[in-house]
């Protein structure tokens, strides 16, 4: 049998259509460590989704895609869009398949948004204000055996950056796809709202969640600095908040602990099964 590890091609889908982010900083770093990390012949190609149309073929091992501004509602019936769920239903085809080689795909965000459209999961609409920050993240039964999170403790510490959110599950639908509902929002007992979904496993292969995994501390503290960003938090969570989340960043339990362990869960989960597949065909 050989021992060689096969090369791994990973395509990243940019959804943020030329917006400046930390985003995609933060998958390629993810990437980059994941690689020294495990000593794999790793390489990753970008494809600009909303600009330059451009959407990647079936022939790649992990998709990761991202988040992105704007309504997830109003690009229905582009161009951009089609072509984007068109490579996501070859994907799921191809690991209906017998005996192929499976393709995982991780959504973040304005991705995780889309699928819910896609798949009528609930409700998704404009926050009364826009969610930014440091926040917890609590996970459901089905959340706590999920091994994409194994690892973490309940709730988790992630980085929150939506204007638009998930809410009111339609569970018929759910229960009817044999999709689960992973993660919710921070209970807000004071505020009478619906909690939003954080994290659905669509399938055995396709995971998402509503947060950024892929955010570090350094581009976040970045960001919170900014006196826009500065003012828009302390207008949704006060003063107090406001100074917690620059502590926050520096603990290592919280946003680093979280950036180090779901998306490389994932990867392992991609990557190790991808490896094994081959393995078996030498």
């Amino acid at each position: 049998m050989s021992t060689d590890k096969p090369e791994v091609r990973v395509a990243i889908l940019d959804l943020y259509e030329g917006v400046a982010n930390e985003g995609m900083r933060g998958f390629r770093d993810i990437l980059d460590r994941y690689k020294a990390q495990h000593g794999l012949e790793l390489s990753y190609q970008i494809f600009d989704v909303r600009l330059k149309g451009q959407v990647p073929d079936t022939g790649f091992d992990v998709y990761i895609s991202s988040g992105g501004p704007g309504s997830p509602l109003d690009s229905e019936g582009t161009e951009w869009e089609k072509k984007y769920f068109r490579l996501m239903d070859k994907l799921e085809a191809h690991n209906k398949k017998e005996g192929t080689q499976k393709k995982h795909v991780f959504f973040v965000c304005h991705s995780f948004q889309l699928m819910c459209r896609k798949y009528n999961l609930g409700d998704i609409n404009l926050r009364r204000s826009p969610s930014f920050g440091i926040l917890p993240v609590h996970l459901t039964e089905a959340g706590r055996n999920e091994p994409v999170f194994e690892g973490l403790v309940d709730p988790f510490y992630t980085v929150d950056s939506r204007s638009w959110q998930v809410i009111n599950p339609n569970t018929e639908r759910f229960a009817e796809l044999g999709m689960e509902i992973l993660a919710l929002e921070k209970e807000r007992p004071h505020v009478n709202l619906p909690r939003a979904v954080m994290a659905i496993r669509f399938n055995e292969y396709f995971f998402a969640t509503q947060f950024h995994p892929e955010a570090d501390a350094s581009g976040i503290k970045n960001m919170l600095l900014r006196e826009d960003k500065k003012d828009e938090v302390i207008a949704e969570h006060g003063e107090g908040k406001y100074r917690e989340m620059l502590e926050r960043l520096e603990d290592p339990d919280k946003i680093v602990h979280t950036q180090n362990t779901i998306i490389p869960n994932f990867l392992d989960e991609a990557i190790l099964k991808y490896q094994e597949y081959y393995s078996n065909l030498s």
